[in-house]
């Protein structure tokens, strides 16, 4: 069992940064000692070491495919355009990960989101992606990224990173950064704040529940991976979902164009 130490005593970053008596508090609503700039930061340096680490990443060229990687930006230029996205000053850059067998996507903090190539054949529409990546920029939005990293790493030592004092850390932060397991409450507010995202896109607003719905019909519910974790329960996050989509009034219809099954066709 791992036990999370909630205090961190006195920090020193730099000759020109100093902060005594640091107590991290273990509640998620506690300040975040990690600035969006910082989280930008941080972000780029994650997403630096997971290039260079192709064994666990294989990270499609970007070159190669930039058929799919335009295809893929342009769904989450869609969804940014909604007027509740918080930090627009995030980069909010995608990368396809080729690995068929895994059904995954996370977000870095900062906006470096990655998806899996087995995630995206298992989605059956464009709506359903859209959910998906919904859901992961609520992630980064709301810095839940952020803040389950420094839950799970302590301020010391993402802002030591950040400032380039502690970069033989950055390696086994980021093989760790696909399963990173946010809590039951982070879960639940990324899948409502998905909802009001995607009201302010073409696509259904509740496009978000449709993965939870098609792992219960198959019978997968209790295989869910860390990205849509299972707390809470797939059955009762289809019905959270609905349930903010019905207080919104927002159109719950798929847009669903014919060109999803081309997408997938770009990838190997």
């Amino acid at each position: 069992m791992k036990i999370i130490n909630c205090f961190r005593g006195t920090l020193l970053l730099s000759a020109s940064l100093i902060l005594s008596a640091l107590f991290v508090s273990c509640q998620e609503d506690s300040a975040l000692f990690i600035s969006p700039n910082q989280q930008i930061t941080l972000g780029q340096q994650l997403d630096s070491a997971i290039m260079a680490n192709p064994d666990e990443y294989p990270i499609l060229d970007q070159g190669e495919y930039d058929d799919a990687y335009r295809y893929m930006q342009g769904m989450l230029d869609e969804i940014l355009r909604s007027d509740n996205i918080r930090y627009d000053q995030f980069p909010w850059q995608i990368k396809i990960i080729q690995d068929d067998d895994v059904l995954n996507a996370f977000a870095a903090p900062g906006g470096y989101m990655y998806v899996y190539t087995g995630l995206i054949k298992y989605l059956d529409t464009e709506d359903d992606l859209a959910g998906v990546l919904g859901h992961e920029v609520a992630h980064a939005d709301l810095e839940h990224s952020a803040r389950t990293m420094e839950r799970n790493y302590g301020a010391q030592i993402l802002l030591s990173i950040v400032l380039g004092e502690n970069s033989a850390q950055i390696g086994n932060i980021a093989a760790g950064l696909a399963n990173l397991s946010f809590s039951r409450a982070f879960e639940s507010d990324a899948d409502e704040r998905s909802v009001e995202y995607l009201a302010d896109t073409k696509y259904g607003c509740a496009s978000t529940r449709s993965f939870f719905e098609k792992l219960e019909a198959s019978g997968q519910s209790g295989g869910v991976p860390e990205f849509l974790s299972t707390h809470p329960k797939p059955e009762n996050r289809v019905e959270n979902i609905t349930a903010k989509a019905e207080e919104m009034g927002c159109d719950t219809t798929p847009l669903d164009p014919p060109t999803y099954q081309d997408f997938k066709n770009m990838l190997p």
